[in-house]
């Protein structure tokens, strides 16, 4: 299954640590900084990703929340029923302006490991799938 991972620059590092774990676990990540090569055009490339992805995790921080490319990313993923009951937030940063649609999805810790994250996104995808 693809895994659309949304998130804004400042939250790098974790996404790529998270990348990884959900790699080994069996999932196709699918990150725009590991995916999208210069010169690309970026919105068309994240736009072919989200139509073939299946799921959604979303890096929360203020600065993924202040994000124009996450914002829309979110709002494709909630409006797509393919992503239906596979969103998934993980708080990276404490941040007051999260969408209210996505306070209703169960919240990710990252302040766990990205190993112990990715094992729970993990076993909720097996749920729902």
């Amino acid at each position: 299954m693809q895994v659309f991972l949304s998130y804004a620059q400042s939250d790098k590092a974790f996404a790529k640590a998270l990348s990884s774990h959900l790699t080994r676990r069996g999932l196709s990540v699918w990150s725009a900084n590991q995916e999208v090569l210069p010169g690309d055009n970026l919105w068309l490339r994240a736009g072919e990703a989200l139509k073939k992805s299946k799921a959604m995790v979303v890096l929360v921080s203020p600065d993924s929340m202040r994000s124009e490319h996450v914002r829309r990313e979110i709002e494709y993923a909630l409006g797509d029923s393919n992503y239906e009951g596979r969103v998934f937030p993980v708080q990276v940063r404490r941040t007051s302006d999260i969408p209210s649609i996505l306070r209703k999805f169960k919240t990710f810790d990252a302040r766990r490991s990205a190993s112990k994250v990715s094992e729970s996104i993990a076993e909720a995808l097996k749920q729902v799938a």
